[in-house]
């Protein structure tokens, strides 16, 4: 009776480990997430159905933890644009900004900065700035209204009166 209830304590510890770890993974915040990983794998290594799923996400934390591969300077239109989403992605939003400033420079006719500004504006919390570069886009393609609308990055705003009318423009 004492072995079960250990058995199951030792499970219960595994699983907390687990959970604890999986919670600094899905934040992104590997280096955390794989020292918790190499912990319960240290400590509860006799239980195979966390060691084995353990395994499998250290060796992602660890990727992940790596020395970034460099990445290539932007050099076209096309670039400047692909880095800017990247870099929004990562919530390096000043750096993002850059990117678009200079696509922007390259093809100032193209509505799709406009767009990815007014997706920036709105991650940084800056409504006004938003509805005014999605303004921008919409009035250079009506597609941009479509994709706005659509677009879970826009949600913040989907509420928003301004929104509402710019949507309605045709």
């Amino acid at each position: 009776m004492k072995d079960e209830r250990t058995k199951k304590d030792e499970y219960q510890k595994a699983l907390a480990a687990y959970s604890e770890a999986l919670k600094e993974f899905h934040k992104g915040r590997f280096d955390k997430a794989a020292d918790l990983l190499r912990t319960l794998l240290e400590k509860h290594a006799a239980e195979r159905e966390f060691a084995d799923r353990a395994r499998t996400y250290l060796a992602i934390c660890d990727e992940r933890l790596k020395e970034p591969r460099e990445i290539p300077a932007p050099k076209t239109f096309e670039d400047f644009c692909h880095h800017g989403v990247y870099r929004m992605n990562r919530r390096e939003y000043e750096e993002a900004q850059k990117m678009f400033d200079k696509a922007a420079k390259l093809n100032s006719e193209s509505p799709i900065v406009p767009y990815l500004t007014a997706a920036l504006m709105t991650a940084m919390n800056k409504p006004d700035e938003a509805i005014e570069a999605l303004k921008k886009a919409v009035q250079g393609d009506k597609f941009y209204k479509i994709l706005a609308q659509n677009e879970s990055d826009f949600e913040p705003l989907w509420e928003d009166k301004r929104f509402r009318l710019l949507m309605r423009m045709s």
